[in-house]
């Protein structure tokens, strides 16, 4: 699951695929209806990869809660909408991540929580396997250029 090209932009409901950059912002994609449009550059664009919310213990990434909802409810949809009541939201929040911060995650950003979570997986972008993948290709980069880099060794010593 990469959530780097996922944007969250202040002011337009839903989320948005980044399509294309452009000299004043960019050019992005509704994940709810397609629809493209200019996000200039003076909005506040969030990527969801810079997103977490705050613990007890620090902050928890977005990417991370995400995977753990989508764990404990079996990959489903979640029944919770943002109109849900506000103590349905925080019991839902405090089952999924026992230790958030209760003074400083408000009703309103577990009801973006929400929101996403349901966005994403509608367009089958929560995907656990999606690490693995990526760490090991990760690795094999991190192999090649060792390899690479013993090659370059070896030829200056002759």
């Amino acid at each position: 699951m990469d959530l780097k090209g996922i944007l969250a932009i202040s002011g337009y409901g839903g989320l948005f695929k980044l399509v294309k950059q452009t000299k004043t912002g960019f050019i992005v994609e509704s994940l709810s209806d397609g629809k493209r449009m200019q996000a200039f550059a003076s909005s506040k664009i969030s990527t969801l990869a810079d997103i977490a919310i705050y613990t007890e213990s620090g902050e928890t990434p977005l990417k991370e809660l995400f995977k753990t909802i989508f764990e404990k409810k079996n990959q489903q949809r979640l029944t919770l909408t943002n109109k849900s009541k506000a103590e349905d939201l925080k019991n839902f929040l405090e089952e999924v991540l026992p230790d958030y911060d209760k003074e400083r995650v408000y009703v309103s950003d577990i009801k973006k929580i929400v929101a996403w979570y349901n966005i994403l997986t509608d367009n089958n972008l929560i995907d656990l396997d999606d690490d693995e993948v990526a760490e090991e290709q990760e690795d094999d980069v991190n192999d090649e250029n060792k390899k690479s880099d013993t090659k370059d060794d070896n030829s200056e010593d002759k």
